[in-house]
């Protein structure tokens, strides 16, 4: 067999359906976000500014954070020495498992190293604790909890996105005392809607499931201590599993579990993902801890966050761009065609200095391609009419259809 040419021609696939991705080279300027420096394939460099980033809050600028960071180096080195079983255990994971919990209510917390394998590993796992489980998935979940609930290798059934007629329809036709996992999220980051957590919550109580949420989207971003959509619904003692990230509005990296200490323990113990895994290192530890301690004593940051998300749509809804239903701090931009999406971005990046990057397929269907912004507290004005400028003149440049998104 002609291996290499195997390896091409699924390459050459990807590319003539138009959703190659390519890297965008970047060098972020600290204490100066969302700026950043772009190195270009021929070696050249540009100012640009960062219109998709999941660093919501800028944090990972945050002067706090990064002075604990260079304090946990200082102490303890660089990285943690092992997988947590083995030497990679540190004062800095124990101090940051505390930290979590605090900010979800929950007896405990568990560290994973990324977002992927915090649901893979959990979802996989529930199944060898509960055997006969049944676990019941929103349409648009993500695709790592997707691949924990394929590997969990346990009945599964998926219901119609946020359409909770269709949860309680899969719920009813499971046998009573049958073990049930409800798992979703809180904010679906590609479109930017919000599940409707109480009913669902009432929907598990009144059928006896667990509930699993995601809610990496929304940690450090919503709720009064900014633990999250259900924390602002005040639905977080109802809740049986809270995943988050320390990658995303935390501004630096690894994930987390937040639950009752026995379920914790529980998959600390049985999920090959954790077990197998060399631990986050101190500093990371470090610099999440500081995170997660400004931004429970500093929602004015948050109510920033909403009003420049805020501001931002209303200048799309204006200029007559076909900006998506959104009541969260997304903002997607719907483009419809993988190759005009691509164009577009790239000319937005190589002209005009502004960086958002293709959403195409397998990210979302085909025929919805998009751009999807994630406006900062740090983005001005000024910023802002710029961008709508350059998608107004752009839009009559790819020939885009303002309505409806798709190429005229």
């Amino acid at each position: 067999m002609d291996y290499k040419a195997a390896f091409e021609g699924a390459l050459e696939k990807i590319r003539s359906e138009g959703r190659y991705r390519v890297f965008a080279d970047l060098k972020r300027h600290r204490g100066e976000f969302p700026r950043a420096t772009w190195t270009k394939p021929d070696g050249s460099t540009a100012e640009v500014t960062v219109w998709c980033s999941n660093d919501y809050l800028g944090q990972g600028q945050n002067p706090v954070v990064l002075d604990a960071m260079h304090k946990a180096i200082e102490e303890a080195g660089a990285g943690s020495g092992g997988t947590r079983n083995i030497s990679g255990t540190t004062h800095y994971h124990v101090e940051l498992e505390r930290e979590l919990a605090d900010l979800h209510h929950k007896e405990a917390a568990l560290l994973f190293t990324s977002g992927y394998v915090s649901n893979e590993a959990t979802l996989s796992t529930l199944s060898k604790i509960l055997p006969g489980l049944v676990i019941l998935s929103d349409a648009l979940n993500h695709n790592s909890m997707i691949s924990g609930i394929r590997a969990a290798r346990c009945e599964r059934h998926v219901f119609r996105h946020n359409d909770l007629a269709h949860l309680e329809e899969l719920l009813a036709a499971v046998p009573h005392g049958v073990p049930k996992v409800i798992a979703f999220e809180s904010v679906y980051s590609m479109d930017g809607d919000i599940s409707d957590i109480p009913a669902t919550v009432a929907l598990a109580k009144k059928y006896g499931a667990m509930t699993y949420i995601d809610e990496v989207h929304a940690v450090g971003m919503y709720g009064p201590r900014g633990a999250g959509v259900a924390e602002r619904d005040g639905l977080m003692a109802e809740i049986d599993i809270i995943e988050g990230t320390l990658g995303k509005a935390f501004g630096v990296m690894g994930d987390y579990i937040a639950a009752d200490d026995a379920i914790c323990d529980a998959i600390r113990s049985y999920a090959d993902g954790f077990i197998f895994t060399t631990s986050i290192p101190p500093a990371l530890a470090a610099g999440a801890v500081a995170s997660i301690r400004w931004l429970k004593e500093h929602n004015e940051i948050r109510v920033a966050h909403q009003e420049r998300a805020a501001a931002l749509k209303a200048r799309m809804e204006k200029a007559g761009l076909p900006v998506m239903p959104s009541v969260c701090h997304i903002v997607p931009l719907l483009v419809g065609d993988p190759v005009h999406c691509k164009m577009i971005s790239d000319i937005l990046l190589e002209e005009h200095g502004i960086y958002v990057q293709p959403i195409n397929y397998p990210t979302v269907p085909r025929g919805t391609e998009r751009l999807r912004f994630t406006p900062s507290p740090a983005h001005t004005d000024e910023m802002m009419d710029k961008l709508v400028a350059a998608l107004e003149e752009l839009w009559v440049h790819c020939n885009i259809k303002r309505v409806g998104g798709v190429a005229a």
